[in-house]
């Protein structure tokens, strides 16, 4: 258990260096701005997110590759909390079923679904809050070194 809550522990560590820009290139920072960690377990976490202005596209949506960021910064954490080590996007496919608005709020499910000893499935999934329509899901294969 101690061991279990250290790799949650560090992951968190690591998202808030980047949401502060003390990691990264100043993008992650951006793309994440505002992020809120609800829950956060051994390859389970759960954020609120109210869509920020310098994330959109012309029409005022959330701008699609704004959003494949974010999956691809979350997964990641989200697969360190699982597996205690850094590792590596190999695959990331991305669905878009809906669109968001800028000052939307939205809640990110991201959870480990399989671990094949070196390849570790992770999905992330957003949804609209208060109806729950999903506005996207990330399918991310990650593999360790």
């Amino acid at each position: 258990m101690e061991m279990e809550n250290d790799s949650v522990q560090k992951s968190l560590v690591w998202l808030h260096a980047v949401l502060q820009s003390k990691i990264g290139h100043g993008l992650e920072a951006t793309v994440l701005q505002g992020l809120q960690i609800t829950h956060a377990e051994k390859g389970l976490m759960r954020f609120d997110f109210v869509v920020p202005n310098a994330v959109s596209d012309v029409d005022g949506n959330w701008h699609v590759g704004a959003l494949a960021t974010m999956l691809d910064l979350i997964g990641p954490v989200t697969t360190f909390s699982f597996a205690n080590r850094v590792i590596s996007t190999v695959d990331f496919n991305v669905s878009y079923y809906s669109t968001a608005k800028i000052q939307e709020h939205v809640e990110v499910e991201s959870k480990v679904i399989a671990n094949r000893g070196n390849l570790i499935h992770v999905v992330v999934e957003v949804r609209r809050k208060g109806n729950g329509e999903v506005i996207a899901v990330g399918k991310l294969w990650m593999a360790s070194d």
